[in-house]
């Protein structure tokens, strides 16, 4: 007799017998479900129907769930310490002492033994930044300039920053120069804002675009001009070891930006020390 073929896909036929497979183990699963419950002992066919059900449930093992680490005990004790995940003063000590004695020293020994406090006061006057405003430093600006629309220029700033990379010092000076529309700031609250973005883990680019940004947001000039110009320990001290080199980074921004005789008026005030 001549069977006819299935005319069904083979992926139709493999759901359509896992789907029976499925209801049978069902079945069995609630056959062993009563025997358990009656206190019967289960059959070695149940028992061996269990295991098989058990190994079709199981199917390929879950991936373990990634360790994730707890949150510091600082992180809990106070809502702002809980947005930051700021550590307390006591384990910002203890990390230092950590690095002491990874350095090959003895944080117990009479010279280090208050570096750790040392260390962490420092760091909040050279890391300092992190808690100011620049934009509120431009906050007040004085109109009254008996008409001067003319180019602004704060030169030779002098800045201390670190690299995010090594954490080791880069350090040099700052040049600002602005086309002011609505009136000027005070000259000394520019150089306040090269300490604020300078006071915080940096690289030279993104200090010179946040010095421009803070200005043009703030004050609106018809152009701004931003250079920066310094020399990186983490060149000197370590790696290619090279002492007294120099990196300049500048933004233009309107007239600046627009005009290349703009530019070349602001390199030459800058570099004309007379």
């Amino acid at each position: 007799m001549y069977a006819k073929p299935d005319s069904h896909p083979m992926t139709t036929r493999i759901a359509r017998a896992e789907d029976a497979m499925d209801a049978a183990l069902k079945s069995l699963s609630y056959r062993l479900t009563e025997t358990e419950e009656s206190g019967m002992e289960p059959t070695r066919q149940n028992g061996a129907l269990s295991a098989m059900r058990n190994d079709n449930a199981r199917g390929e093992a879950p991936a373990p769930a990634p360790e994730i680490a707890p949150l510091p005990a600082s992180a809990q004790r106070v809502p702002e310490a809980i947005a930051t995940g700021r550590p307390s003063r006591e384990e910002a000590e203890a990390a230092v002492r950590t690095l002491l004695r990874w350095a090959g020293d003895d944080p117990n020994r009479e010279g280090l033994r208050d570096t750790p406090a040392r260390v962490v006061k420092a760091y909040g006057q050279i890391f300092g930044g992190y808690g100011q405003d620049a934009d509120a430093l431009l906050d007040r600006v004085f109109e009254e300039v008996e008409g001067y629309s003319d180019i602004v220029l704060v030169r030779d700033i002098p800045f201390y920053s670190h690299c995010e990379h090594h954490m080791v010092p880069f350090m040099g000076l700052a040049h600002i120069a602005y086309y002011p529309t609505k009136g000027v700031v005070g000259l000394s609250k520019l150089a306040r804002v090269v300490d604020t973005f300078a006071r915080r883990l940096q690289t030279q680019e993104t200090m010179t675009a946040q010095i421009a940004d803070v200005i043009e947001s703030i004050l609106k000039p018809r152009g701004i001009a931003v250079m920066v110009e310094a020399e990186h320990l983490c060149m000197a001290m370590r790696g290619v070891q090279k002492a007294g080199v120099s990196t300049i980074t500048t933004q233009f921004r309107g007239a600046f930006r627009n005009d290349a005789n703009e530019q070349v008026r602001f390199l030459t005030l800058v570099r004309n020390k007379s």
